[in-house]
C-alpha cells in the first residue's frame, strides 16, 4: 500500500499522478492556445479546483496567452496574491454566472465527489453551460485500484461492506472512521463513474481514456 501512496504524490514529480498530470495539460494547452488565437486572451473557470494546480501548465504560457483563472470551491480557500487567480466559493452544481461567461471550464477529479446521480447531471449541466470548450477528467470505475483509498478492488465491494474495512484501518488518503456513520459519509464521498455514465453526462464531447500498463486508469470529456 505503500508503494501505492507514493504513486499518488503530487508533491514527487516523477510519481506517476505527477507523471499523468503533465500528459493531461496537453489537453488543456491546446484549448487555451485556441482560445487565445481566437480572442486574444483566456477566462478558464476551474470547478473545484486550487491555483498550485496550475503548475502543470507552464507559466509563461499562460502569461502569454493572458489566462484568468476563477476558482471554485465549497469552502473558503487560503489567500492567493497570484494576479492569474481570481477565487470565490460556491456551489458547482448550481453557479450565478451567466451562459458562456468563460471560455473554458476545467475539473480534475470533482465530479466523482459532488454527490448523488442528480447532483453529478447538474455539475455536468453546469460545465457545459459556463464556456463553449470544457475539460473534464475523472477517475475510471473499472481501474483496479481506488484512488481515494488507495486500495485494490475496494471501491467494488458493497458500501456496508468498505464502511466496516474503513472503521478497522486506515485507507489511503481516508483515515480509520470512528462510527458508521463517519465511514460511510467517506465511503459516499467518492463515486466513480464508468465510460457509458461520462458519455451521458457529456454528450458533446470528444472521449478518451488514460491509460496505464494498457488498462484504462480515468476518463476525459473533452469539448473543443
Amino acid at each position: 500500500m505503500n508503494f501505492i501512496r507514493a504513486q499518488q504524490d503530487y508533491d514527487n514529480p516523477n510519481s506517476l499522478a505527477s507523471r499523468f498530470r503533465r500528459a493531461r495539460a496537453r489537453h488543456i494547452v491546446a484549448l487555451i492556445q485556441t482560445v487565445f488565437a481566437e480572442r486574444g486572451a483566456c477566462r478558464i473557470i476551474d470547478l473545484g479546483g486550487r491555483p498550485d494546480y496550475w503548475r502543470i501548465v507552464d507559466r509563461g504560457l499562460l502569461e502569454a496567452c493572458k489566462v484568468r483563472i476563477t476558482t471554485v470551491n465549497l469552502e473558503d480557500q487560503p489567500p492567493c496574491d497570484d494576479p492569474l487567480f481570481d477565487q470565490t466559493t460556491g456551489d458547482a452544481c448550481a453557479l450565478e454566472f451567466a451562459d458562456n461567461a468563460f471560455d473554458i471550464a476545467h475539473s480534475n477529479s470533482v465530479i466523482e465527489h459532488v454527490g448523488d446521480w442528480g447532483q453529478m447531471e447538474r455539475f455536468a449541466a453546469e460545465t457545459r453551460r459556463l464556456a463553449p470548450r470544457y475539460y473534464v477528467q475523472t477517475p475510471y470505475f473499472w481501474f483496479p485500484i481506488e484512488p481515494h483509498f488507495s486500495a485494490p478492488f475496494f471501491h467494488w465491494a458493497p458500501e456496508a461492506v468498505r464502511a466496516q474495512r474503513l472503521m478497522k484501518r486506515d485507507h489511503g488518503f481516508m483515515s480509520r472512521a470512528d462510527d458508521l456513520g463517519a465511514a460511510m459519509r467517506a465511503v459516499q464521498h467518492a463515486r466513480l463513474l464508468d465510460k457509458a455514465m461520462m458519455r451521458y453526462l457529456f454528450p458533446d464531447a470528444r472521449h478518451e481514456d488514460e491509460t496505464v500498463l494498457g488498462l484504462t486508469k480515468s476518463l476525459m470529456a473533452i469539448r473543443a
